[in-house]
């Protein structure tokens, strides 16, 4: 068993300080892996002169040369042969171009170990059925969309009774039916069964928040879950706070606070962080998390608001062991009333598009090696 399926194996998922040196050595095995296998990540590697084999310790892991989203939706890089590349998927594409991942058997099977485990601490699986609500799209061969792919897996945590989705896929596209949402929702409410919405927060507090505008409100059974995933993206100007959103979800649905479960993750980096009881984003073993200065890309120490850098060893097929996201965020080291021993990463914000192109810029000059 090589480190990384030991790593996606470790029984308690929040020991980020006791699974370090595992953490260290799956690093290690991942990187080497793609720079002996992936052409463009060797020539970025070899620009910065930095040989994997010599990985030994945490700090070297931080100074494993990262990789840019944006870099990511300008160049294709993968360490796998088409023929072993069994699920393709792609970012969202907001901004006009879309970062494309695949996932080998290797990454399948460590990933599922990954949900199982998070989904069994955060207490998601259920052997009763579920009635789920997508605010998102109807999954086809067509649609490569890492969001449509996540959402629908997240409707195997529990067996479903039946599934709505809100875009739905029609002869002449995608059409969005909140008629059909609503109608889903009034069935729900009267069935025996837990209802389950998944999507955007976004998403769904415009649905929300127009229900009460119209007086529509519902008692969902008891049991049933609101969870939320992707942030709220281009309607970051538009983000509620937690507590309004919350509160909005009892008035409206008639679900409690603890029954509201939020996501972070990227479709360059796949690892499952989940809300605790009071909704902090802890790391995880399987990822670790640095905030690196805007300008210099230098780490900074934990409190100071920075760019997020992800690093994982999970993804077999495709290069993303460090990544440079456009999110703006800020990691905790204090002590969490909910109990897990993990520092916990809070997403501020996401840099404006000014800032995405000096971003770039630096992003280019720093993969051309003239910043580390």
């Amino acid at each position: 068993m090589g480190f990384t399926t030991r790593l996606f194996s470790y029984k308690d998922i929040y020991d980020t300080e006791g699974s370090q040196e595992l953490f260290v050595q799956a690093m290690k095995e991942n990187c080497i892996h793609h720079y002996g296998n992936c052409e463009g990540y060797r020539e970025i590697l070899d620009k910065f002169s930095f040989d994997p084999k010599a990985i030994s310790s945490f700090d070297d892991v931080v100074k494993i040369p990262f990789i840019p989203t944006l870099y990511l939706k300008h160049h294709d890089l993968q360490s796998v042969p088409k023929r072993k590349q069994l699920i393709k998927a792609t970012s969202s594409g907001t901004s006009g171009r879309m970062s494309r991942v695949s996932l080998d058997m290797k990454t399948i099977t460590d990933g599922a170990r990954m949900v199982i485990n998070v989904g069994r601490y955060h207490k998601l699986w259920s052997i009763k059925p579920v009635n789920y609500i997508i605010f998102g799209y109807q999954p086809t061969k067509s649609n490569q969309t890492a969001v449509s792919k996540t959402a629908l897996g997240f409707t195997f945590f529990a067996p479903a009774a039946g599934r709505t989705f809100a875009l739905e896929n029609t002869s002449s596209g995608y059409k969005l039916s909140w008629d059909r949402v609503l109608k889903a929702m009034e069935k729900a409410s009267k069935s025996k069964l837990p209802m389950r919405t998944i999507g955007f927060p976004a998403y769904t507090y415009f649905l929300l928040r127009d229900m009460k505008a119209k007086g529509i409100k519902y008692k969902m059974p008891k049991g049933s879950m609101v969870t939320l995933g992707g942030g709220w993206k281009q309607f970051y100007t538009e983000k509620v706070e937690k507590e309004d959103f919350y509160s909005l979800v009892k008035e409206v649905l008639d679900i409690d606070e603890d029954h509201i479960v939020e996501f972070f993750g990227a479709v360059e980096h796949p690892i499952l962080y989940t809300d605790c009881k009071c909704h902090h984003f802890h790391v995880p073993v399987y990822s670790r998390v640095v905030i690196r200065d805007p300008d210099t890309f230098l780490p900074l120490p934990d409190g100071q608001p920075g760019l997020v850098n992800l690093m994982t060893p999970m993804m077999h097929a495709t290069p993303v062991t460090s990544i440079m996201t456009d999110d703006l965020g800020v990691l905790h080291s204090e002590e969490c009333p909910c109990g897990a021993k993990s520092p916990w990463l809070e997403i501020i914000g996401r840099v404006g598009i000014g800032d995405i192109v000096t971003c770039a810029a630096g992003a280019d000059e720093y993969l051309k090696g003239g910043k580390s």
